[in-house]
């Protein structure tokens, strides 16, 4: 958990280095880069749900040391993460500024990231590879190497740095690509010369890929990453909403959202690792048998869970004054800041609780609908209608609205727990 968290900081930092290589190059080329990125959420969260999906199969596999079987699923997932890249990339290549329009209106904000998007969306293609590669290494509990990647691509973004402002935003996109392709270098290198656990180029990739006797494969990783990747895409799609609905309440609401969002997400990163986490341990547990044990490890990593919230949500509302001290905010949006910090801290510990134990435990346990049709209930059919009328119709303080637009961490605490409970999430898929 903690190397992953760490992975995951060092990730978060490089595009907030990239924000701040921007900003200070001119506003335009902020923004240019802001859009394009809205794209690449939408990636990220497909790569990330396809490899929660190995995840949740391959740890299992581990758990009984059937490393073939996990050199098969891995294979027929890479395909299925080259497949979607590609189908991105020519998007990107033949309709970029319908795909920027989706999100802006301006020329200036478009061009810009025109001129950023034509080398970054070779870095779609690439995390998509790596990100499955490091996914697949996660399930049988090697993950230091994400950690050296993550640290060597910050390293190239900041020595990419000083070659930017001649190049304006182009210079920021070459970096990021350099970066992208030395994460995929890395990963490769380290799979087929230093990796003994899985020796994953030790089978016919293309043979495992496209034979028809491994249909069955491909049936069965699709059983699993299907409703992750529901699950995942009507959480990607509903969050620039809740972004656009706070951004046309107020300016000082914008730069307030911004700012109190920035520290949640710094500390979200730790959420996100013990879920990673916890997927492994579980999924391991069911693939060796053993069903008490992994009741038992589950009853553990909850009470963890709502321990290590506790402790994030103190730090966040006891730093909250210093951390905004860090920044020039009006009056106003000063104000907002410390309000909206201190409901996240609120919202952190529901975060912290409900995430693990959806997405780790019951998810890496084999169930992956039961998240789905949660986040499609509580996204689709209580937290957007309800953060619409708060906003809109209601009209109320911007503290509510944000209070309707988080409430979702707090309430899928019950359904998690109820699940959690029944134990009826404890699936073999292996």
């Amino acid at each position: 958990m903690l190397v992953v968290a760490l992975q995951n900081l060092v990730a978060y930092s490089v595009n907030m280095l990239d924000n701040i290589m921007l900003g200070s190059y001119s506003q335009n080329a902020l923004s240019g880069a802001a859009t394009v990125n809205q794209i690449f959420f939408i990636v990220n969260q497909l790569a990330l749900s396809i490899g929660n999906a190995l995840v949740a199969i391959c740890s299992q596999y581990w758990g009984k040391q059937e490393t073939g079987a996990i050199r098969k699923m891995t294979g027929v997932a890479l395909a299925l993460s080259v497949l979607i890249g590609a189908i991105v990339v020519t998007a990107c290549t033949c309709i970029p500024e319908q795909l920027l329009r989706i999100f802006t209106t301006s020329p200036e904000i478009i061009a810009e990231g025109k001129a950023y998007l034509g080398l970054l969306k070779w870095t779609f293609l690439l995390f998509m590879i790596s990100n499955l590669l490091i996914a697949m290494l996660r399930s049988v509990e090697t993950v230091k190497i994400s950690f050296v990647i993550s640290v060597v691509s910050l390293i190239t973004l900041i020595f990419g740095h000083f070659g930017f402002p001649e190049m304006g935003i182009q210079g920021a996109a070459v970096g990021t690509l350099t970066a992208r392709m030395l994460e995929l270098l890395i990963i490769v290198v380290y799979i087929w010369k230093i990796d003994t656990k899985v020796r994953l180029f030790d089978i016919n990739l293309f043979r495992t890929i496209f034979l028809p006797e491994n249909r069955k494969i491909w049936g069965a990783f699709f059983k699993v990453a299907f409703p992750i990747m529901c699950s995942g895409m009507i959480w990607a799609i509903s969050v620039p909403m809740q972004t656009a609905m706070l951004g046309h309440l107020s300016a000082d609401a914008i730069a307030a959202n911004s700012v109190s969002s920035t520290f949640f997400q710094y500390l979200k990163v730790i959420v996100i690792a013990i879920s990673s986490a916890s997927a492994v341990v579980i999924g391991k547990d069911i693939g060796e048998g053993d069903i008490e044990r992994v009741k038992s490890d589950g009853r553990t990593l909850s009470v963890i869970d709502v321990l290590i919230g506790i402790v994030l949500a103190s730090l966040l509302f006891v730093l909250r004054g210093p951390l905004l001290s860090m920044y020039k905010l009006t009056d106003t949006a000063a104000v907002l800041a410390n309000h909206f910090i201190m409901i996240m801290s609120v919202v952190m510990v529901g975060m912290s609780y409900q995430m693990p134990v959806s997405v780790g435990v019951i998810q890496g346990g084999g169930d992956t609908r039961f998240s789905m049709y949660m986040n499609m209930i509580s996204t689709w059919g209580i937290v957007m209608p309800l953060s619409f009328l708060a906003a809109f119709v209601w009209k109320l303080p911007v503290e509510l609205v944000v209070v309707a637009v988080q409430s979702d961490q707090l309430f899928k605490g019950i359904p998690v727990f109820l699940r959690f409970r029944s134990y009826k999430w404890i699936h073999k898929l292996t």
